[in-house]
């Protein structure tokens, strides 16, 4: 067995894989399943019949569902929800800010085995999960990849304050809402922080030579960003002027990404 396999057996964590794949979904969305009689599903995925059957068929296995917390609303990670959650006995739903959800969970609160760690950034709604020594993170941090930063109000500042959090935890396993699962958190959650601070670096010395435009900002900072991830470059480097303007550090004349672009910018399931 891998680590990652030992792992997640001593926790009692199983993952259900979905056959989404795509550019930002990666190899497709992790649907985790922590506990038995009752078990606790972390976001049940998209809405796919052969996704929500396995869920469902684990979930039997384990005892039945007494909870499914969502980490944020994005489709690909909420789009079962009521397929599951009718077809499990209506359990509740814990969530940030979804229609329908029974409880409105915050910073703090427990959900079953969960504690609720907001980690806003992705999404100004987006939650983490912590159940002992285990974190379901959603697409806070990903095993094979950063995550667009949506632009909000102090989002990109809040993100960070948020993988400080974590980082701080006594963590042993990082459950990632695309990919493998993390056994090595704390090396991890440092590359993320590293990683933005990097492109906060590289912007604020691509401003001091008068780059002002998205495509010059992009094109300097966001080299290695696939044409496909294009928008989503765009979303992250609206959310790090944002931070640079809250601090005072922003030049005049910086053309900034309209949020949210003509289209929307949603994961695909």
């Amino acid at each position: 067995m891998t680590d990652a396999a030992i792992a997640l057996a001593r926790h009692d964590v199983t993952l259900v894989h979905a056959d989404n794949p795509g550019p930002f979904t990666l190899t497709g969305t992790n649907t985790w399943i922590i506990g038995r009689d009752p078990c606790w599903i972390v976001d049940p995925g998209p809405p796919l019949d052969a996704h929500v059957d396995a869920v469902l068929a684990e979930a039997t296995r384990r005892g039945g569902v007494g909870g499914i917390a969502l980490t944020h609303d994005h489709l690909d990670h909420s789009g079962a929800v009521e397929a599951v959650r009718d077809r499990a006995g209506s359990p509740r739903v814990g969530a940030a800010r979804r229609s329908g959800a029974q409880l409105v969970l915050a910073d703090g609160d427990t959900f079953g085995p969960l504690r609720v760690v907001a980690t806003p950034g992705h999404a100004p709604d987006h939650l983490a999960f912590v159940a002992g020594a285990v974190c379901f993170t959603g697409d806070a941090v990903l095993a094979q990849s950063s995550v667009f930063v949506a632009p909000d109000p102090g989002a990109l500042r809040g993100y960070l304050a948020a993988l400080e959090r974590l980082r701080a935890m006594d963590l042993e396993l990082l459950c990632t809402g695309h990919g493998p699962p993390v056994t090595d958190p704390a090396g991890l959650l440092d590359r993320y922080l590293a990683h933005r601070r990097d492109r906060e670096r590289r912007l604020v010395a691509a401003l001091a030579d008068g780059l002002r435009t998205i495509d010059e900002l992009l094109d300097r900072v966001w080299d290695d960003a696939p044409a496909s991830l294009r928008l989503a470059a765009a979303a992250t480097l609206a959310a790090h002027l944002d931070k640079l303007d809250e601090e005072g550090r922003l030049p005049d004349g910086v053309q900034r990404p309209p949020w949210p672009p003509e289209g929307g910018l949603r994961p695909v399931v």
